[in-house]
């Protein structure tokens, strides 16, 4: 039971469900913030009639709930009265959750909405600003029943001290106005500064990786020798590559990277790598693989989970100027009261200089780098955060300066068996010239010159290419009965009808007709395309990859045999 005396300045919490509660109230108090847990709504209206600084609630605490009490406790409020609600919120967005959510933002007025998953200092620090707006308006009802009484004696002196209240009630007004805009033109300050230093690094980086590409094509037209074609076209290739990964970064600390779980075999992944490793690290860098007997398999995306062991060991190696060890470990982890499920703790220990503790606490944020500029993008741990959240698991930190590093995720074990390593079973006479068609492509591309290379990768792999730039000309190019074999089509294209559309129209015209379907986002699609059962293929891709893909997509076995069409 809430207390009449409680102090008016504390934060209500509702959060029935889980941990919720105990977690958040225990971080505000770390804070100094005063905490009252309330166990149910009927305890938070209790709590906001006595009086509160701000109500911290779970929205699924409220599902269910006949709420128009809250709403109109709300209204009741007096007009100095705008109390604060921080609401942490899922990652439903279905349009009767986001509706309700909608009516839920109008009818409480003073609303900060957090997605979780939130970090601690995300949460900590929108419940104290909700707490300074409170009690800022508190100084509002004070500094307003100081005016009450004022004006209550000046009746009493009639006419002679009107003027002089009015006055007073002017400079008041005059000073909040400022205060207004002096906090406007901070938070203006700080939006400005957090732009300048998302835009400039990412700027510098693809700057920098334009710059070879384009100069490089420059010089390709003007260079004979064949070695320092060789070397050109290396240099833009790799560049290119950079280029992709840099933005799985930044998809992978948005969390809105599009990733493929599967069951993964970590030793057999990891061993794959070791030559790459070894040409990553330098001669003086050794690495030394620990895996415990009858590791069990995980479920990840092999791809990122590859990217993320080559950051921490590129980190790593940064890290040991003079050289050293880097120690790759694996181990199981049964499930226990502190983790539920059972997990595989993946650690990249290294023997270099540490952190400190201000970089320790910094280290998972974008474009934070303590590397020379254009030497790193600050943004490897914070795709490594994203890969382990995205994953089901979690990553962290334990470093000393001058004694090392170790960086620990716990990634969830996977139920299924890993399959066979089919990265290298790809049939590579596809990819090499043919003077023979092998089926023809329907290609759906609005990019022109993107358009013109794929066409060009295409007819590399020996298949006729009919080409149109939008779904509805697909759908006017095959009304006429064109034979095609499989259909290649952009997701986000102009005309009100994108590549899961088409897929979608296709599957109800002609069932048989195989559909791949390349995005440069594919995140925007995918729960579509899955629902469908189609394969997207993320841009930028190889050959060897649309290959591949094109096989998966036509349903070819390994031999790189085609299906058979009539014509």
């Amino acid at each position: 039971m809430l207390k009449a005396e409680r102090d008016s300045r504390c934060v209500l919490v509702f959060a029935p469900i889980g941990r919720d509660a105990a977690a958040s109230a225990e971080l505000c108090r770390r804070v100094g913030l005063s905490v009252e847990i309330c166990l149910t709504l009927a305890q938070v209206l209790e709590g906001i009639e006595i009086g509160a600084a701000a109500v911290l609630i779970a929205e699924e605490g409220l599902f269910g709930q006949d709420l128009s009490p809250l709403f109109s406790s709300v209204e009741r409020q007096p007009p100095w009265s705008d109390l604060p609600f921080v609401i942490l919120t899922s990652r439903q967005e279905q349009p009767r959750v986001a509706a309700w959510r909608q009516r839920l933002v109008t009818s409480l007025r003073n609303v900060s909405l957090l997605e979780r998953p939130v970090q601690a200092i995300t949460l900590t620090s929108t419940v104290q600003a909700a707490v300074r707006a409170r009690l800022r308006q508190y100084e509002v009802r004070a500094l307003l029943e100081a005016r009450d009484r004022a004006a209550q004696q000046l009746e009493a002196l009639v006419v002679a001290r009107t003027s002089e209240l009015e006055e007073a009630n002017s400079q008041l007004r005059k000073q909040m106005s400022e205060r207004a805009r002096v906090e406007e033109s901070l938070r203006q300050a700080q939006k400005i500064e957090a732009i300048g230093q998302l835009t400039g690094g990412v700027a510098h980086d693809f700057n920098n990786l334009l710059m070879v590409i384009s100069g490089g094509l420059d010089m390709l037209d003007r260079q004979t020798n064949p070695d320092r074609r060789k070397r050109l076209m290396d240099g833009m290739r790799q560049a290119s590559q950079r280029g992709a990964g840099l933005t799985r970064q930044l998809l992978a600390f948005s969390r809105r990277q599009s990733l493929a779980p599967e069951a993964v075999d970590l030793e057999r992944q990891i061993g794959s790598m070791r030559e790459l490793l070894d040409r990553s690290l330098r001669g003086d860098v050794h690495v030394r693989l620990e895996f415990t007997p009858d590791l069990w398999p995980i479920e990840v995306d092999p791809g990122e989970l590859e990217l993320v062991v080559l950051n921490l060991a590129v980190n790593a190696r940064d890290a040991m100027p003079a050289g050293g060890t880097i120690v790759v470990r694996a181990e199981n982890v049964p499930a226990s009261p502190s983790a539920v499920g059972d997990f595989v703790r993946l650690s990249v220990i290294d023997t270099g200089t540490g952190m400190p503790p201000e970089v320790k606490a910094r280290v998972f944020e974008p474009f934070f780098t303590t590397k020379d500029i254009g030497k790193g993008s600050g943004l490897g741990l914070a795709q490594v955060h994203g890969f382990a959240t995205q994953s089901g698991g979690t990553v962290e930190i334990e470093s000393e300066a001058g004694r090392g590093t170790s960086v620990i995720l716990l990634l969830p074990r996977s139920q299924r068996t890993p399959a066979a390593d089919q990265h290298h079973l790809i049939d590579l006479h596809l990819t090499r010239p043919t003077t023979g068609s092998v089926g023809c492509v329907l290609l759906v591309e609005d990019d022109d010159e993107v358009a013109a290379l794929v066409a060009e990768m295409l007819g590399q792999l020996g298949y006729e290419v009919v080409r149109v730039a939008s779904a509805r000309a697909a759908l006017g190019a095959l009304a006429n009965g064109r034979v095609v074999d499989v259909v290649v089509s952009d997701i986000m294209m102009p005309g009100g009808m994108n590549g899961v559309d088409l897929a979608r129209e296709l599957r109800r015209r002609r069932a048989e007709l195989p559909v791949l379907l390349t995005s440069g986002y594919a995140e925007a699609a995918k729960r579509d395309a899955d629902a469908e059962g189609i394969r997207i293929l993320p841009k930028p891709y190889l050959l060897t990859e649309l290959a591949a893909a094109l096989q998966t997509a036509r349903g070819q076995n390994l031999t790189g045999e085609p299906s058979t069409r009539a014509h």
